[in-house]
């Protein structure tokens, strides 16, 4: 692969779940195409496979967070699990599952009869405490149709005065965090897709944007080092974790429907995306979290990974395509 027209066929030769995202992101395809391309989500590939480890109860292992034979000392040994509900369907909503289809309204419905989260029994769709996690409910229920707006209404209220969410908020930390941050704002964004929002919901996304664009996506606004080099490094499927290419993706989902020029502070992060880019015209996982999942939907770390290089390509269209000099 040398030029990106060998990439686009390297990314296409591929699940159903990366060839819709590349027909209707990459090129442009007629929405009837890559609506057609999508709609496999739920009959092949990963998202069947997905499916097809779902309990009866509308589940997935048992548990809305945890798996139901989750041990304490599996996470410490061996890392967190990642099979549960939540990880599930978030994966599913990535994936492209059709909201509208029968087997997401079937499995929206199953949850909320269902499904109680770990913490303190409380029913799935009403959330749980942390913001990390409120945040990707209400992405996932805004996206699959459920009313998420109670979830919504605590998390604006749950913001820090610098302006974005930390899950430690309630041991004490007057901080904002960046993984707790851009897993609120996916969140949001979604529910104003879903919606419209509230004044208040867009206000809070704006100051969590900015949260993120005062520290150029990655630095600390003290002293200017990167807050974790590993921010600056490729993971897939994110789950909770924060890097520089989710944020660059976030911004650019966020900006398509107005069109709205991309804020300049990004820049030093695109550049960085740009530097990370394979001599064949690809871009590496650089690491996975530890810990129990369905199947790997990547080759591993250190080689080249569809998911990755998806987002980049589409980061890179976005910034130039909006940047680019009208004449």
């Amino acid at each position: 692969m040398t030029n990106p027209g060998s990439v686009i066929d390297w990314l296409l030769d591929s699940d159903p779940s990366i060839r819709w995202q590349v027909m209707r992101d990459l090129l442009d395809a007629p929405d009837p195409e890559w609506a057609a391309e999508r709609a496999k989500v739920e009959t092949e590939g990963w998202g069947a496979r997905l499916l097809s480890f779902q309990d009866e109860d509308g589940q997935w292992a048992g548990g809305a967070f945890v798996p139901t034979d989750f041990d304490p000392r599996e996470w410490r040994e061996v890392g967190q699990p990642w099979t549960a509900t939540c990880f599930s369907l978030t994966q599913l909503r990535e994936f492209g599952l059709d909201p509208a289809s029968s087997r997401a309204r079937r499995t929206v419905e199953l949850i909320g009869a269902n499904s109680r989260w770990d913490e303190g029994g409380q029913p799935y769709w009403e959330g749980e405490v942390e913001e990390c996690i409120n945040g990707r409910t209400v992405a996932d229920g805004a996206y699959f149709g459920v009313d998420v707006s109670p979830i919504v209404g605590r998390l604006v209220g749950e913001r820090q005065d610098d302006g974005g969410w930390n899950c430690e908020r309630c041991n004490g930390s007057v901080r904002s965090s960046f993984d707790s941050t851009i897993n609120v704002l996916e969140g949001l964004l979604e529910y104003e897709r879903a919606t419209g929002g509230t004044p208040a919901s867009r206000k809070a996304r704006r100051s969590g944007e900015e949260y993120l664009l005062r520290r150029k996506l990655f630095r600390r606004l003290t002293t200017g080092e990167p807050a974790d080099e590993r921010f600056l490094s490729f993971l897939h499927p994110n789950r909770w974790r924060y890097d520089i290419l989710r944020a660059l993706d976030y911004f650019r989902s966020a900006a398509m429907p107005s069109g709205a020029d991309p804020d300049p502070r990004l820049g030093e992060a695109i550049d960085h995306i740009r530097s990370r880019r394979l001599e064949d015209g690809t871009w590496p996982l650089d690491w996975r979290p530890k810990g129990r999942v369905w199947f790997e939907v990547d080759d591993g770390p250190d080689k080249p990974s569809r998911w990755v290089t998806l987002r980049a390509m589409r980061v890179l269209r976005w910034w130039e395509n909006q940047r680019r000099p009208n004449v």
